[in-house]
């Protein structure tokens, strides 16, 4: 059974996955891009956060 902290773990891993898409579907150029995908990789909680509120909108 998981408790608190797997439930966390598969919510963050949803959510960066999520991100992830999000980013190959933009129209940003392949720089951003890849910055974005490093920082999601790297700082799965703090990226996708940096991402959702500072990311390319479109």
């Amino acid at each position: 059974m998981m408790g608190f902290g797997g439930l966390l773990g598969l919510l963050v891993l949803v959510l960066d996955v999520y991100a992830l898409v999000k980013i190959f579907q933009s129209t940003a150029g392949t720089g951003s891009k890849v910055l974005w995908i490093v920082l999601v990789l790297i700082f799965p909680v703090l990226g996708f956060l940096f991402w959702f509120l500072m990311g390319p909108k479109g």
